[in-house]
C-alpha cells in the first residue's frame, strides 16, 4: 500500500502484567511477552485482566490442556496452536470487556444477527 498510516509489527520483551500494553486491548500489530515462574503463575497472569478474548496454551500434557480449558476466563482457548484464527462456524467471542452481548457465529449467530419486534395488527378496523 502506498497510502494511509501502517505500524510494523512489534514484540516488546520482558513486560510485567502491571504495564499498560498488558492491561489494555493494542488494535495493533503489537504482542508481548511476559516471563512466569510456571503454570500457576501463567494462569493466574491470564485470568488477572478485565478483558478476555483469547488464550492459548502449548503443553504436552492433556491434564495441563484439561485444566487450563477449564479454567482461563476468556471466550476462546486454543491448545497447541495459534490464538489468531476463528473457525466461523462455531461460536467465538470474549469475555469481560472483550465481549459484547451473545456470542457471534454457530447457533448463536441467530440470536447475535436478530432484531426482535414485536406487532399487534386487527384484521379491521373497529368502528
Amino acid at each position: 500500500p502506498h497510502d494511509g498510516f501502517y505500524m510494523s509489527p512489534g514484540v516488546f520483551l520482558n513486560t510485567s502484567n502491571d504495564m499498560r500494553i498488558n492491561r489494555e486491548e493494542m488494535f495493533a500489530p503489537l504482542t508481548s511477552v511476559i516471563r512466569v515462574g510456571g503454570y500457576d503463575e501463567a494462569l493466574s497472569v491470564v485470568n488477572d485482566t478485565d478483558f478476555g478474548l483469547t488464550s492459548g496454551i502449548v503443553t504436552k500434557s492433556l491434564a495441563r490442556a484439561t485444566h487450563f480449558r477449564r479454567n482461563a476466563r476468556t471466550g476462546v482457548v486454543t491448545v497447541n496452536l495459534p490464538t489468531a484464527g476463528t473457525d466461523y462456524h462455531v461460536p467465538f467471542g470474549g469475555r469481560g470487556n472483550s465481549s459484547y452481548g451473545p456470542r457471534e457465529q454457530g447457533k448463536a449467530a441467530a440470536e447475535f444477527y436478530t432484531i426482535v419486534k414485536t406487532a399487534y395488527i386487527s384484521a379491521g378496523v373497529p368502528d
